[in-house]
């Protein structure tokens, strides 16, 4: 770990699913936990299974500072009909957990995936962050950081996903898998259509599909 810079990593998960959430994260690390998140197997939330993000989950909340922001679909839906970009919304999502973690501490890096134009996050900034370096990578998961934050955005949305079934008693499939036109219909014979935004991202051509 020669000249580790202690620094916080954001990721989101939820972007590419018609159902459920978009969850941001970010994670401060420092040295000692970097080591502890690389001996416990952490890397990106894709290459681990959902089972083994929800055990990873709680070594990342003890060793390091962090923060999740979750926006439920309807909320995400009325964001989006505002912004109309989901890279802007993205980046006040990344900007928002950046703001949030140096809340409880000071730091003077900040990495995330590459989603965008970086001036969006910069422009998205608030007091604290302003002054933050601010660099975004393509596969930035390669990071420990970036990595943990993966892991907490998937684990909470894996928690969002299982709250939506429970409360409707539906199975909601992740991604865009055919199977998910068939949950969409099911709810929708259910519940009807004008409710079906309560659980999905109505910018989807799925949506106008079904």
């Amino acid at each position: 770990m020669d000249n580790y810079i202690t620094h916080i990593g954001t990721d989101e998960s939820g972007k590419g699913d018609f159902f459920g959430p978009l969850v941001i994260a970010g994670v401060m690390v420092d040295e000692k936990a970097a080591e502890i998140f690389i001996e416990a197997g952490i890397k990106d939330s894709k290459k681990i299974t959902d089972k083994k993000i929800l055990k990873l989950e709680p070594i990342i909340k003890q060793y390091a500072i962090y923060s999740v922001v979750a926006i439920s679909n309807e909320k995400y839906n009325k964001l989006y009909a505002n912004i109309k970009n989901l890279n802007k919304l993205l980046a006040w999502g990344h900007a928002r957990v950046i703001e949030n973690v140096l809340e409880k501490d000071t730091c003077e890096y900040a990495l995330s995936d590459k989603f965008g134009d970086e001036s969006l996050i910069k422009s998205a900034l608030m007091e604290k962050g302003k002054s933050i370096r601010l660099e975004q990578m393509v596969r930035a998961e390669s990071d420990v950081a970036v990595a943990a934050a993966s892991v907490l955005a998937r684990a909470a949305f894996v928690h969002k996903m299982q709250d939506l079934e429970n409360k409707y008693e539906i199975k909601f499939p992740k991604g865009c898998a055919p199977q998910v036109k068939d949950a969409a219909k099911e709810f929708i014979v259910k519940f009807g259509k004008e409710r079906l935004s309560e659980v999905c991202k109505t910018h989807f051509k799925t949506y106008n599909e079904v």
